[in-house]
């Protein structure tokens, strides 16, 4: 009999303890901040400089775990296994939109992922070899038409390599694609000319850029990089299909109040300062930070994207 009323007790404390909070106390306990990322990406250095601001305005320790791997699944995994409001996903959205083109079975539904906050936006590069003897995203062009299938570009499996492939194929270009599990060993390849191409964020290929062995030929964003104020997007290029703005972004679980999420959103508006601003533009971001309702948009926005992309390549969602 004690057993049994043991076992329930512990059954009612878990119940309690992942039991969604009000958005006037929460929260009551550490916060933990699961990124998709490895220590040193983009998106772990984000949620370092927000954790620790946000820790002396909860009162509570904001812990940041990184669990990268997996095309993301490893972190989204356990996050959504937590179940709890006091566990949240600290990732880009490009972790995920491609997912259900990518992978059959997904052990997730997208409705898992409920956004809290828009944090930044991550600016996404169209790299080359120093020595390659093209200056602008047109030229490249040029070449790859003049060499059909002797050019090669770096793949990374995720949405990126995903929108990158789209637009080729919507282009008409014959590029052979090299894949790779690191994205820094694909930097490193590019830097030395063992892959032609590559498409990644700023903060993956800003070393090789500092050392002087690539230069960006454009970028994807919607907008000019403050960083990188010279380097035109895709669309002043002349190509506006290639026209993606990568985001970072907060997200908690299913059933989590709408005025919780939005108090969080302005808590990191709160502790937004120029440190922060100055940090991610560092690391290749720009402060934007949204609520809720934004983040949601601007994740549809996304995926509408990919979805053009996806009809490009003759590929149906397989969820």
């Amino acid at each position: 009999m004690r057993a049994k009323f043991t076992c329930v007790f512990a059954l009612v404390l878990a119940l309690f303890a992942s039991a969604p909070a009000s958005a006037a106390d929460w929260p009551t306990r550490p916060v933990k901040f699961l990124v998709t990322l490895g220590a040193g990406s983009g998106a772990d250095i984000g949620a370092r400089l927000f954790a620790d601001r946000l820790s002396r305005r909860w009162g509570q320790p904001v812990i940041v775990e990184n669990r990268p791997g997996g095309d993301a699944l490893v972190a989204i995994n356990a996050f959504v296994a937590a179940h709890d409001d006091h566990v949240l996903l600290f990732a880009p959205s490009s972790s995920f939109t491609a997912h259900p083109y990518l992978h059959d079975n997904l052990p997730y539904k997208p409705s898992d992922l409920v956004p809290i906050a828009r944090v930044s936006n991550t600016f996404v590069t169209i790299s080359v070899p120093i020595g390659m003897k093209v200056d602008t995203l047109a030229e490249l062009v040029a070449l790859i038409r003049k060499e059909p299938g002797k050019l090669n570009w770096a793949g990374i499996t995720g949405t990126l390599d995903f929108m990158f492939e789209g637009w080729l194929k919507s282009e008409n270009l014959d590029l052979i694609k090299v894949p790779y599990r690191n994205p820094i060993d694909a930097a490193k390849d590019l830097a030395e000319g063992r892959v032609q191409v590559y498409e990644a964020s700023l903060a993956i290929v800003r070393p090789e850029l500092d050392a002087g062995k690539i230069k960006i030929l454009a970028m994807t964003n919607t907008t000019r990089s403050p960083a990188q104020p010279n380097i035109p997007t895709a669309q002043e290029a002349g190509f506006p299909k290639l026209t993606l703005d990568g985001l970072v972004g907060l997200f908690g679980p299913p059933g989590m109040p709408l005025a919780l999420r939005k108090r969080i959103a302005s808590d990191f508006a709160a502790v937004a300062d120029d440190t922060v601003k100055s940090r991610l533009e560092i690391t290749g971001q720009f402060m934007n930070i949204g609520g809720p309702q934004e983040f949601a948009k601007s994740i549809d926005a996304q995926r509408a994207t990919l979805a053009g992309f996806a009809k490009t390549l003759g590929v149906k969602a397989m969820q």
